[in-house]
C-alpha cells in the first residue's frame, strides 16, 4: 500500500492561489534553473491546456518567473517575481500554445543566456507535485521531489557502471534511475534520483568518470 504524507494531502506551503497552477509551476521553474546551473537571461515559456487558459489569474506566470529566480514556493517575493525579473534584466515571454498535450497543466520552457540554452517540458500533477518529462529532446521521468543527478554522457560501454560505482562508494542510494539515448553510440542521458543530496565534491568525481560530458543536479 502506498501512503501519503499530510503534505501530499494538503499541499505545500506556498504563496497561492493554487497548488497545481502556482506551487507546481514554481517548482518547474526552479527545476529549469537548477538544470541550467545559473540564472537565465531570457525565457520563452509555452503554456498548454489549463495553464494557457488561466495562467495569469492563477499566478502561473509569476510562479514560473519566481522559480527561474530561485524562489521556493513559500517565498514572499513570489508575487513580485515578474517585476523582479524585469528589474534584473531577464526577458520573459509567455506564449499560449493550442497544441494538444497528454496533461492539461503542461509547460515548455526554453531558457538561456549569451552562451547556451536549455529546454524542458514539465507538468504539474496536483498538490504542488511536478514531473519533468523532457530535457533537450530527451524523454525522461523526473519528479522534482527528490534530489537527482542528470548526467549527459557518450553512449559507450562502462559509462553507467563508472557512475554507479562512485555513488556506491559514497553510500548514496539510488531510488530511481533511467537512461535514454537518441541513437546508438551518440549522446545519452542518465537520470538518477537519490535519497540524499549529492555534494559538489562527488559531482566533480563523477565528471571525471568514463565518457561523461556534463552533469547537473537538483537538490531537495
Amino acid at each position: 500500500m502506498k501512503y501519503n504524507s499530510v503534505f501530499d494531502i494538503i499541499g505545500p506551503v506556498m504563496v497561492g492561489p493554487s497548488s497545481s497552477h502556482t506551487a507546481g509551476a514554481a517548482r518547474i521553474g526552479l527545476a529549469a534553473r537548477n538544470l541550467f546551473g545559473k540564472q537565465p537571461k531570457w525565457a520563452k515559456i509555452y503554456l498548454y491546456g489549463s495553464f494557457a487558459k488561466t495562467y495569469q489569474g492563477h499566478g502561473t506566470d509569476f510562479a514560473l518567473a519566481g522559480g527561474l529566480l530561485g524562489f521556493e514556493t513559500d517565498d514572499t517575493r513570489m508575487r513580485d517575481a515578474l517585476n523582479i525579473a524585469k528589474d534584473e534584466g531577464i526577458k520573459i515571454e509567455f506564449i499560449e500554445d493550442s497544441a494538444k498535450t497528454d496533461h492539461p497543466n503542461t509547460v515548455r520552457m526554453v531558457i538561456g543566456d549569451e552562451e547556451e540554452q536549455l529546454e524542458i517540458v514539465g507538468i504539474s500533477i496536483g498538490g504542488g507535485k511536478v514531473e519533468i518529462t523532457e530535457l533537450n529532446g530527451f524523454e525522461l521521468r523526473l519528479s522534482g521531489n527528490h534530489p537527482a543527478v542528470l548526467i549527459m554522457h557518450n553512449d559507450r560501454f562502462g559509462a553507467i557502471a563508472s557512475v554507479t560505482k562512485i555513488l556506491a562508494k559514497h553510500e548514496i542510494n539510488i531510488g530511481h534511475m533511467e537512461v535514454n539515448r537518441k541513437d546508438v553510440g551518440k549522446e545519452a542521458l542518465m537520470v538518477i534520483e537519490v535519497d540524499q543530496n549529492v555534494e559538489d565534491d562527488i559531482l566533480i568525481e563523477l565528471e571525471k568518470a568514463d565518457h561523461i560530458i556534463q552533469i547537473a543536479k537538483i537538490v531537495s
